[in-house]
């Protein structure tokens, strides 16, 4: 492979704000993986955002990239898989398999798409010291016709529009909104551009901890909500809490500890059997590696309020934030029925343009 730019490139990236800003050029955020394709002819190398390779995880892509793409290109974009009208991160996630037999099965099956949404280099010419709004015009003329599974990604420099995907958007799946200067120049590993996610709260059970890295104190909450069948089950967790606090909680949270955890409604949380008919914490993953997934079980009495953006299935596609404690809430009332449901929205509406 010889391009002007090689591979492995980090994406450039983007800073959280609330609202959306004004004289930008405006994108939908996509619930996916960030992938940089480079394709020299045959040769195509499909990049993670930490600069990893993908290309093995996702070869219908690589076939598209030799059939769709320029000869000589890097394109900058979104890998993700639709399910029922909406993006789906949890089908997406099953790629990451060490056999290859299983990982064809599954292209197969639910085969993914990319979505481009910048050119970095075309032909023998750089295009990341060229302005966002020339790299644009140039990802549009030469793949203005482009065919399923690859798509431009919509774009739009009406902020009223961005406003209206906003709230539309998020019912196929997807995670906000990108903004992005006119004359931004492609910086990878910058945060230079701007991300506006949605954001609610929720009241959830805390019923266990997991002790930080750096030592015997809390790294993050384990939560819960309880299902219409009366089962608590873990939907994530909430972190980034300062240093004090941290110390703070191991001692707020000494009187709850149950050790062993018999009667705790995660108690089997070590048998993997136990995963398959419930929402248990410590789940092993192909992500979780060697990592140590133990946690200390809490008799679920207490609750908090967390900010979280969106729902992936019945859990929390991200990391919530803790708000408050809820003295005035009982664990019994912290169930699903309270959390905020998108309006569907069909997302081969979404990749047809504004």
């Amino acid at each position: 492979m010889d391009l002007p730019v090689m591979p492995p490139v980090k994406p450039m990236l983007a800073k959280s704000v609330k609202k959306i800003p004004p004289g930008m050029h405006y994108e939908a955020k996509w619930d996916g993986f960030r992938a940089i394709v480079h394709r020299d002819g045959d040769e195509v190398v499909i990049g993670s955002r930490t600069g990893k390779p993908l290309t093995r995880y996702f070869p219908e892509l690589v076939d598209a990239a030799r059939e769709r793409l320029p000869e000589r290109c890097v394109v900058d974009g979104e890998i993700v898989i639709a399910h029922g009208g909406r993006l789906d991160f949890d089908r997406l996630t099953e790629r990451i398999h060490p056999a290859d037999s299983r990982v064809r099965m599954l292209a197969g099956r639910t085969p993914a798409r990319f979505v481009a949404f910048d050119l970095l280099a075309l032909d023998d010419a750089s295009l990341m010291d060229e302005p966002l709004t020339e790299r644009r015009a140039a990802l549009e003329r030469v793949l203005g016709d482009v065919r399923p599974p690859v798509h431009v990604a919509p774009a739009t420099t009406d902020a009223a529009v961005a406003e209206r995907w906003f709230e539309q958007y998020e019912g196929a799946g997807l995670d906000g909104v990108i903004a992005k200067p006119l004359d931004l120049r492609y910086r990878p590993d910058a945060r230079l551009m701007y991300k506006i996610k949605h954001e609610r709260t929720a009241d959830v059970v805390v019923a266990g901890y997991r002790l930080h890295k750096t030592g015997p104190v809390v790294g993050s909450l384990l939560l819960g909500l309880y299902d219409e069948g009366g089962t608590l089950q873990h939907v994530g967790v909430c972190a980034a809490f300062t240093a004090a606090r941290r110390r703070e909680l191991v001692d707020e949270l000494a009187p709850l500890v149950m050790v062993p955890p018999d009667g705790h409604p995660w108690a089997s949380w070590a048998d993997a059997a136990a995963h398959e008919s419930a929402r248990l914490p410590g789940a092993p993953s192909r992500w979780s590696g060697k990592k140590d997934l133990s946690w200390v079980p809490l008799r679920p009495e207490r609750v908090c309020e967390v900010g979280y953006d969106h729902m992936e299935g019945d859990r929390f596609r991200h990391t919530a934030q803790f708000r408050r404690w809820r003295p005035d809430r009982t664990p019994e009332s912290c169930g699903y029925a309270q959390l905020e449901e998108p309006v569907s929205y069909d997302l081969d509406e979404v990749l047809s343009g504004p």
